[in-house]
């Protein structure tokens, strides 16, 4: 069943949640691709420009609860080169080879490695409980690991025909519940789910 709801209705979904949430918040387009095959995101930042301002698809409000981000090295370096770091919250990244973060950065920046369940369980014992998990290749291992709580997926009118998925091979199928929807007036749809199994 789809009904509309606006951004604000999200945390009634986060003030019922137990223990921790292992959650996505991201865009695709209409066929599901994250990025072009050579991580160009070109085609995100012109339909970003549609967006009307001060409008920011409910990320503020999905993020208020957040405690840390986890995101694999090939996002870090593609975050790193839009400038300036946009995130506030602490950010673990994923890497076998990474060693070092930038000095202005090492703050608020931990390099991890392992199983997404090893990670996971790493972060925990540093205090963090609410997370969100981004880049395609980082998603599709925690969804296979079982850990991905939930997702709010954005979807942008426009089919790429190929790329990155947001989506890879699964051994079981990951059963969801459709917790909200909204469509904008320039286009997005936006769906989230909780994941029931």
């Amino acid at each position: 069943m789809f009904f509309i709801c606006s951004p604000e209705i999200y945390p009634f979904r986060w003030q019922r949640r137990q223990g921790i949430t292992v959650s996505v918040f991201i865009a695709t387009s209409l066929d599901g691709y994250i990025a072009r095959e050579d991580g160009n995101l070109d085609w995100l930042d012109a339909a970003s420009r549609t967006i009307p301002s001060g409008e920011d698809l409910g990320y503020e409000v999905f993020m208020t609860p957040i405690d840390a981000i986890i995101m694999g090295r090939n996002s870090f370096e593609k975050v790193q080169s839009f400038g300036d770091w946009p995130y506030k919250k602490h950010t673990f990244i994923l890497s076998n080879s990474l060693t070092t973060v930038p000095d202005e950065l090492a703050e608020n920046l931990d390099i991890l490695s392992g199983s997404p369940k090893d990670i996971v369980s790493k972060i925990r014992k540093k205090g963090f409980e609410n997370l969100y998990v981004d880049g395609g290749v980082t998603i599709q291992n925690f969804l296979q690991a079982g850990l991905i709580t939930d997702l709010t997926i954005t979807t942008i009118p426009i089919i790429l025909g190929n790329g990155l998925p947001l989506f890879g091979d699964l051994s079981s199928d990951v059963q969801l519940s459709l917790t909200a929807y909204k469509g904008f007036d320039f286009g997005f749809t936006q769906s989230s789910y909780d994941v029931i199994s």
